[in-house]
């Protein structure tokens, strides 16, 4: 990949994090919410671990099987304490207990990571003119090590790279990190690349 092809890679990254923060703002409610500028990057599998704390640390992750005219998989990623604070706006509380997950907490989840793998998927398929539909999203809360070998074992055939688009939003002065993970087969990445003139 060359530096224009990252540097594309890179603005749909952008593109697509804005998006889903928009979304997410306005699934709280919130007008407080804003988002610093995403750090987007382009890691090998074994160094997505470190990225999000080390393979030890609990995470909630949210995965997609990508379908339509792109294969691959999308996941989005919270610290637990992350995840708990975004529950906490949503549900308009101020609950300190980080140790468990109510039932209503884990739909509410799982539907915020729908909404914004949807609203990413979407602005990605609007720059490209393809359609990009996903599966029924599967959420985790377990070890960052134990969740990101899923999509390393299913695409270390085809790939050991993963674009990383790093997002933080700032809610009063709580700050919330999300990591979106894109994970294209190598077919797909060209597809993306041809959509664009590249």
């Amino acid at each position: 990949m060359d530096s224009l092809q990252f540097d594309v890679l890179r603005e749909i990254g952008n593109i697509g994090a804005g998006n889903a923060t928009t979304a997410l703002s306005q699934l709280l409610h919130s007008t407080k919410i804003d988002m610093k500028v995403p750090n987007v990057e382009l890691l090998d599998f074994q160094d997505l671990a470190d990225m999000i704390g080390g393979a030890e640390n609990l995470i909630v992750g949210i995965l997609l099987t990508l379908e339509g005219e792109i294969d691959g998989m999308m996941m989005f990623m919270m610290e637990k304490e992350s995840a708990h604070h975004v529950i906490n706006i949503l549900m308009n509380r101020d609950l300190e207990d980080f140790e468990s997950f109510t039932e209503m907490d884990l739909s509410a989840l799982n539907e915020i990571g729908n909404i914004i793998a949807g609203a990413y998927l979407s602005s990605i398929s609007t720059l490209t003119n393809m359609l990009i539909t996903s599966s029924v999203p599967y959420m985790a809360i377990d070890m960052a090590g134990a969740i990101l070998s899923v999509p390393a074992i299913e695409f270390g055939k085809v790939g050991d790279k993963a674009l990383v688009i790093k997002t933080q939003i700032v809610e009063d002065d709580i700050e919330v990190s999300g990591y979106f993970v894109l994970i294209p087969t190598l077919e797909s990445y060209s597809k993306i690349m041809a959509s664009l003139g590249l």
